[in-house]
């Protein structure tokens, strides 16, 4: 079957799933394949279940109408994507980034939707599979689509560029991330930066952080609509004193406005900015903008301040890299607070370079003045620390430890790490 023929199906049946225990009556079922699983042997249940066809690859299937058989199922869900993608001539605004790309995604969308019907990533349907999903979820009624784009092997932000055609894209920042799927930073800084080739070859616009040296070189030659702290940016910013949540005062064309926010840590500056200078850009009231970023809250703890009892808790456990981990350590150093701990945890999927940069952070917070440290999981267990430093393998040991001394009570805590450390277990203590 071609696209267009396939794509004709889709209109009569726009519920697309990949799963079969999610099958809705109507819908169009993709039997995509896994290292663990293969679709098309769940396609005669997907009908039972009520799907309209099943898009499948397994010529062995016994015939059925209600089969349609393609060469590769996930290379049909990404073309139907694309082909569905380019029935619109809407802005699409493609994101990604090392850090901050989800935050910086949900507050673009809370700007946009001031004014616009907005089709954007649902939570982290950000890769080959979840971009094509969500390009689906595009209706006549979206008048701006946010695409969020993840990558953690090289030429990945390239495909996924293809499939969205952004006609803007921003990168948030370049960091230590996913080094393992890379094999290197200078991989990460070539597979980010295929965004700006896309929008280049296009000749399409970026919106830019101009503190970032590293993104404007990459950015040469591209129409850059920039944000930041320095003088010559279009929309500039400047970070307020603040004990917890951020504020930013922005300059916009009428004047200085201050976008208080429930966002933890200075390192959230540029997410705010680059939702302000994207409003901007699609001419939406300062003081709309002013309101969706100070009615945003995080969840699924990124950057959440959650207060238990006596205790504080900064909540930023869904994930980390030596880039976010610093910056988390800094934020967390410039906090006035009479009995601070951290709780870190290991830093996944950093290959080669995983024993040097827990190393680094493990130094970075024996220099700091804290009542506690704690570091959880395998790698930082191996590094070079003091005695005042406690390390555990796993977080139910920590939870243990927590649990027996009673250490948190009038404290500030900090819990940062990969999201498969599952810090998030030890809050049933702190709690």
């Amino acid at each position: 079957m071609k696209i267009e023929q396939l794509h004709q199906l889709f209109l009569s049946y726009p519920t697309v799933t990949t799963d079969s225990r999610q099958i809705t009556p109507g819908s169009l079922f993709f039997a995509l394949k896994g290292p663990n699983f293969d679709g098309n042997q769940y396609a005669a249940d997907a009908l039972t279940k009520g799907a309209a066809y099943c898009i499948v690859d397994d010529r062995s299937l016994p015939n059925n109408e209600q089969f349609i058989i393609v060469e590769d199922v996930l290379t049909a869900l990404q073309q139907l994507a694309a082909f569905h993608r380019q029935q619109f001539q809407i802005p699409v605004l493609g994101i990604t980034g090392t850090n901050g790309k989800t935050t910086t995604k949900e507050l673009i969308v809370a700007v946009l939707q001031q004014k616009y019907k907005v089709t954007y990533t649902q939570g982290n349907l950000n890769n080959h599979i979840g971009v094509p999903l969500t390009l689906l979820s595009i209706t006549e009624k979206t008048e701006v689509a946010v695409i969020e784009m993840g990558a953690n092997h090289p030429g990945e932000i390239k495909l996924l560029s293809q499939l969205a055609d952004p006609t803007l894209g921003i990168i948030t920042n370049i960091g230590k991330a996913h080094l393992e799927g890379f094999g290197s930073f200078e991989g990460v800084i070539k597979t980010k930066s295929e965004l700006y080739d896309h929008l280049r070859k296009h000749d399409r616009a970026c919106f830019i952080n101009t503190d970032n040296q590293l993104l404007t070189q990459q950015a040469a030659g591209l129409e850059q609509l920039s944000y930041g702290q320095q003088e010559s940016a279009d929309l500039r910013g400047e970070i307020q004193d603040s004990p917890y949540y951020l504020t930013v005062k922005a300059l916009f064309p009428k004047g200085w406005l201050y976008l208080k926010s429930k966002l933890i840590g200075a390192y959230n500056t540029e997410n705010i900015l680059a939702a302000a200078r994207i409003g901007m850009y699609f001419k939406i009231d300062p003081l709309l903008i002013q309101k969706a970023i100070e009615n945003y809250a995080p969840t699924n703890n990124r950057s959440q301040l959650m207060t238990v009892g006596t205790t504080k808790i900064i909540m930023d456990a869904y994930n980390a890299n030596p880039t976010s981990m610093h910056a988390s350590l800094v934020n967390f150093e410039a906090i006035s607070h009479p009995n601070k701990i951290v709780i870190l945890g290991d830093m996944l999927e950093l290959g080669s370079q995983c024993e040097v940069e827990h190393q680094k952070i493990a130094d970075e917070v024996e220099t700091m003045t804290l009542a506690h440290k704690f570091l959880v999981g395998k790698a930082f267990a191996q590094t070079r620390t003091s005695s005042k430093t406690k390390k555990f393998d796993n977080v139910e040991l920590l939870s243990d430890y927590l649990y027996q001394q009673k250490l948190t009570e009038n404290s500030l805590v900090l819990i940062k790490g990969s999201r498969g450390i599952k810090l998030e277990k030890a809050l049933e203590v702190l709690k």
